[in-house]
């Protein structure tokens, strides 16, 4: 008797997954080992990518803007010379001085009005040397506005010791340069530039950027003392932009050179080897995902066609009872679909429970864990999604095999 709150293709259905239930059970296994795999490997990579950018890019910005290089261009011919004659048979480049960005604020205006960006702050950076007795070390003098700055490199979690104070005398100064130097915080620091200017500054904080070559050379002052210090007054050297969408950060690079006439490096140019691998890494990801996939549907396509020739003489009795087509097409679909969907959530418990052991044994040497994991729902969401559509599509041919089936012939056998 039909079930009042169930249609008759689900009924027929479910009877015939349970009589052949030990295919049933060795299918559904097959999908949910397939969706943990997928989910696993997805999240595990989503992590292991979000900590290679994090680390990449919390000490640099998206994109920098500097002023255009300087170019040589050849000089042509005097009027009686040949046409297209030049003068000079060598061309050399000429030497890229430090140069204020024109019109800087201007630029910075209408960079920060430009949809996808968040931050924009003037940096005015260039080479110094750090005195100390009869030692000396080259570095680079960076003078920066604090209230934007750190909300592209936050310094909050790489301060070794003191604070990120910069007033009108203050700079903050790596861990290495702190070590090789001999000072510390509250200490004087003579920094001389290559201009010749010089100034007196106090270590007021000591930082750790993670990088050792990082840590020996860089210095932060405030913006004016950078200024006075690399004679350039008023000027910056670079605006430093952090946009919206990382990945995108190429393509608003070439936009904003476009719009302002300013030479705009991404991070993904600068660093585009790193990008590659992390390229390379989601093409590896989405192949394997994809031919687990197809192992996965040719899975349940073998299952169902089996089950089409072992229910022939069934398929060729409800087909004599007024059992239409469509309803033998939607009673297989509705097979693998079902069986796709329960593997699935099984499969979703494996993921999750793999992550979970994955976060509690993979640590580092000092007990932390070897990178951070997110348990993103959309994830386990998509994949239930992804394998019940799989499960559908296929189906679809055993399922136009038996809708396909002559009652007669099928009840003969």
């Amino acid at each position: 008797m039909q079930s009042p709150w169930l249609p008759f293709e689900w009924i027929v259905a479910i009877r015939f997954l349970r009589e052949g239930r030990l295919q049933t059970l060795f299918i559904i296994a097959g999908v949910a080992i397939g969706v943990g795999v997928i989910v696993f490997m997805s999240a595990l990579l989503a992590g292991l990518q979000s900590n290679f950018i994090r680390r990449v890019l919390s000490t640099q910005a998206h994109i920098q803007l500097l002023q255009p290089q300087q170019v040589t261009r050849a000089l042509r011919g005097s009027s009686d010379a040949p046409p297209g004659q030049l003068q000079g048979a060598i061309i050399q480049p000429p030497l890229q001085q430090s140069k204020s960005i024109d019109q800087w604020q201007a630029v910075l205006a209408q960079v920060r009005a430009m949809a996808g960006v968040k931050v924009v702050t003037p940096v005015a950076s260039g080479p110094a040397l750090v005195l100390r007795g009869n030692a000396t070390k080259a570095v680079t003098v960076s003078g920066i506005e604090p209230e934007t700055y750190f909300q592209i490199v936050d310094f909050s979690d790489k301060m070794v010791r003191g604070n990120t104070r910069l007033g009108g005398s203050d700079v903050l100064i790596g861990i290495d340069l702190s070590s090789d130097m001999g000072v510390d915080v509250g200490d004087k620091l003579h920094i001389t530039a290559a201009n010749g200017a010089s100034s007196v500054l106090t270590i007021t904080g000591v930082f750790d950027l993670g990088n050792r070559g990082a840590n020996q050379r860089s210095t932060f002052t405030s913006l004016r003392v950078a200024q006075s210090l690399l004679n350039m007054p008023g000027g910056v050297s670079s605006l430093e932009v952090t946009v919206s969408d990382i990945y995108a950060a190429e393509t608003m690079a070439q936009r904003i050179a476009a719009d302002t006439s300013v030479q705009a490096d991404s991070w993904i140019k600068n660093s585009a080897q790193f990008f590659a691998a992390v390229s390379a890494q989601t093409t590896a990801n989405t192949a394997i995902r994809f031919f687990v996939g197809l192992s996965v549907a040719f899975g349940i396509a073998s299952v169902l066609v089996v089950s089409v020739v072992q229910r022939s003489r069934e398929i060729g009795i409800l087909r004599a009872m007024g059992i239409s087509r469509g309803q033998i097409l939607r009673l297989f679909l509705l097979q693998g679909g079902l069986l796709a969907f329960g593997g699935a959530l099984v499969g979703c418990g494996i993921g999750a429970a793999a992550l979970s052991l994955w976060q509690q044994f993979a640590r580092n040497a000092d007990g932390t864990p070897l990178f951070p994991l997110e348990f993103d729902a959309n994830l386990f969401a998509l994949a239930l999604v992804l394998a019940t559509l799989t499960g559908l599509l296929a189906a679809f041919a055993p399922a136009r095999r038996a809708a396909r089936l002559d009652p007669v012939v099928a009840i003969r056998g």
